[in-house]
């Protein structure tokens, strides 16, 4: 009897609490919503490359082949794209034969070897938006399967279910052991000199 008392007087001790026990009326937190994947369209997406030498320049286009950008309602926070090296063109040589000749020799080990490698990539470690739609990008980019950290300015615009961000990036070739004809590894070099520098203006058009 003094057992099943006890227990009476435990479990009536217990409901009482449970009415006088405060309730709370703080707010339940928002669930966090993960950021939305935007696919990268190839087909209207493109990157146009220009190159310069002591006695002038050259230029073309290569294709993008793929890669997911993340946003968080419209603001950039992260993402990927690659490159594939085997569709570089050359549009400033109109000659058949020295178009050919210049791309297979872009196309060779002493600059991109793309049988080698055939892909390139960047993707972004931060997104750092500023005024507007500017953003100070970071990532790694990776040609011949050498990847060095660069940092740029773009512009990212997300509207609706659609971005488009544009950016030029400046990269310094010899970085990714292309060093051919380059002042700061060969001398005497004279007006057969390539600058080390070369710029991709990238443009690129994802969906969600």
């Amino acid at each position: 009897m003094r057992k099943i008392a006890t227990i009476l007087f435990i479990s009536g001790a217990a409901v009482l609490m449970s009415f006088n026990a405060p309730v709370s009326t703080a707010p339940a937190s928002a669930a966090v919503a993960a950021p939305v994947a935007f696919k990268v369209d190839g087909s209207k997406s493109k990157i146009a490359w220009l190159a310069k030498k002591v006695t002038g320049s050259h230029n073309g286009f290569i294709n993008i082949s793929g890669g997911t950008l993340q946003v968080d309602g419209s603001t950039l926070t992260g993402g990927s794209f690659n490159v594939d090296t085997r569709t570089m063109t050359v549009e400033d040589i109109k000659d058949e034969k020295g178009n050919a000749r210049l791309l297979g020799h872009l196309k060779s080990d002493d600059f991109f070897s793309v049988e080698n490698h055939p892909d390139a990539s960047f993707a972004i470690t931060s997104a750092k938006k500023k005024s507007g739609n500017t953003y100070d990008i970071t990532g790694n980019l990776t040609i011949k399967g050498i990847s060095q950290s660069i940092t740029f300015p773009a512009d990212v615009v997300v509207n609706g279910d659609q971005l488009n961000a544009k950016a030029t990036i400046k990269i310094d070739r010899t970085k990714f052991d292309i060093k051919y004809r380059s002042n700061s590894f060969f001398e005497n070099l004279g007006d057969k000199a390539i600058y080390d520098d070369f710029t991709l203006d990238v443009e690129l058009v994802a969906n969600k």
